[in-house]
């Protein structure tokens, strides 16, 4: 007969303890460690998480002709690739990989009204066209909700098939698009509907919602969210259902709930975004099909959410009007590069200690640039405010954005303009010189085709033949100063007025 054994694990990095610890020594969390109980075989077999383990030892050879029972070598495991399908949206396909793959689990994280739920009944809607069944699980509204939501955006139909009906004289009716909704956060409920209704893709909204009514903790407690993610991912892999499942984030930006439970997915989006800016990014952290760290960019329009065809022009200010302070960057978030306008206030302090601030540059390159320019260049900022943004709010942190950041703040201390047709790349290194980048020719492309002229790019960076450019190679932080920023407010590109 089993006994029991109880153990504590913690929610946030799975490290076991055969006692309670406030703090996990692991991760050095707080509060993460909790109760679980096993169950070990009477005979003297040991627990192991993985499986039962026999309680006797033995020292002598096995016996017999060895031969695998389930294991396969590399040769004899197929190798076809599995084909993708699209979801209808070439934004949501390129974060993905190419694609949606079956049997595969999306999690999707972002702060409260972003639009998870909007981008989500958008992609059922599109899959319910070509797919034929599509399954809506609503854990948070109930399905006149859903219906309402889906009528503003034009979902299923709906305002179609309600003005057919009032011309005919009869009920309107919903167009039957393949697309099902269930309002349900029961578990079990949901697992028998995923079997019965074999859909090739399930939306959850949301996990932490659903409720498994064999645990005794409430819904969105660790141990709900991870058995409820489990239970979801056994009948996904062997239905062979698509699963995209919504999750709320913390007010650190994280995921909330166990750390098990990105572990446990293949695919973790985050959709990001300023809740009063039209622009929404869909930005991959983990994918197990395809590269991390790709965006995909929507705007959010009266009728949905709808793709934006060139984002570079979304994150570039007006060039017709140039003003002191600002340089053009081109970032690579994931294979997509971005041209991106960076702006830079330098003003007296009116405090004891100057104020730093950032707006989608990180706050610890920003201080690590300024003491380059001081100690490198000689350019006293030490006394001085810094503000530092680039537009549209892009989280720029790859170090290929270090010399536009540099330049911008230079040029705002001397007020002078940059050439809006000139595009910087480069990493500030310590010593004030400018090292090499990674996908230069992809980044020079992306300015070539957006219309600009000039490029300075660090020496030695290998370049592609005729790109459409002309390229200044520099090897320090100064030389880039003298070749982007004019002595004079003269040029042939243009200036503010003189005061």
């Amino acid at each position: 007969m089993a006994k029991a054994k109880q153990i504590y694990i913690c929610n946030n990095c799975a490290a076991e303890y055969s006692q309670w610890f406030g703090l996990c020594k692991e991760c050095n969390e707080f509060g993460t460690i909790s109760e679980e109980p096993v169950e070990i075989a009477a005979g003297g077999g040991g627990y192991s998480r993985g499986g039962w383990q026999s309680g006797t030892r033995s020292n002598h050879k096995i016996s017999g002709t060895a031969k695998p029972r389930v294991s396969l070598k590399f040769s004899e495991i197929n190798n076809d690739v599995q084909e993708r399908f699209p979801s209808g949206y070439g934004e949501f396909d390129r974060v993905l990989g190419g694609g949606i793959v079956p049997g595969s689990l999306v999690l999707i994280g972002g702060d409260p009204g972003i639009g998870k739920s909007t981008l989500l009944l958008q992609v059922a809607n599109k899959l319910s066209y070509s797919l034929p069944r599509i399954l809506y699980v609503s854990a948070e509204e109930s399905g006149q909700q859903v219906k309402l939501r889906a009528s503003r955006l034009d979902v299923a139909d709906i305002k179609t098939a309600a003005a057919n009906g009032k011309q005919n004289g009869k009920s309107a009716h919903k167009k039957d698009n393949n697309l099902y909704v269930m309002p349900e956060t029961d578990l079990e409920e949901i697992l028998r509907e995923l079997e019965s209704l074999k859909p090739q893709v399930a939306v959850i909204d949301s996990i932490q919602t659903l409720h498994f009514a064999a645990l005794t903790s409430s819904p969105g407690s660790v141990a709900q969210v991870r058995e409820c993610t489990s239970a979801l991912m056994q009948v996904g892999k062997r239905e062979n259902i698509t699963l995209l499942i919504v999750g709320h984030v913390t007010k650190e930006g994280a995921i909330a709930g166990p750390r098990v439970l990105e572990h446990l997915v293949d695919t973790v989006l985050y959709f990001e975004g300023d809740r009063y800016a039209s622009h929404r990014l869909l930005r991959s952290v983990k994918n197990r099909f395809g590269a991390t760290h790709e965006i995909g960019i929507f705007e959010m329009a009266e009728g949905g959410l709808v793709e934006v065809d060139n984002p570079s022009e979304l994150f570039l200010g007006n060039r017709d009007e140039a003003s002191p302070g600002t340089s053009i960057v081109v970032a690579c978030e994931g294979t997509r590069p971005l041209v991106v306008e960076i702006q830079a206030l330098v003003s007296p302090t009116s405090y004891t200690s100057p104020r730093r601030s950032t707006t989608g540059i990180d706050y610890n390159r920003l201080q690590q640039i300024l003491a380059v320019l001081e100690k490198r260049v000689g350019v006293p900022l030490s006394k001085l405010d810094a503000y530092v943004a680039s537009v549209g709010g892009l989280g720029v942190g790859e170090p290929a954005a270090d010399l536009g950041v540099a330049i911008a703040i230079v040029a705002s201390f001397r007020d002078r303009v940059v050439d809006p047709r000139t595009v910087l790349i480069g990493e500030v290194g310590l010593g004030g010189q400018v090292r090499l980048v990674s996908q230069m020719e992809l980044r020079l492309k992306e300015a070539a085709k957006l219309g600009f002229k000039k490029a300075i790019v660090p020496k030695g960076q290998s370049l592609p033949d005729d790109i459409g450019l002309e390229i200044i190679p520099i090897s320090k932080v100064i030389d880039a100063i003298i070749a982007a920023i004019p002595s004079e407010r003269s040029g042939d590109f243009p200036v503010v007025a003189e005061e």
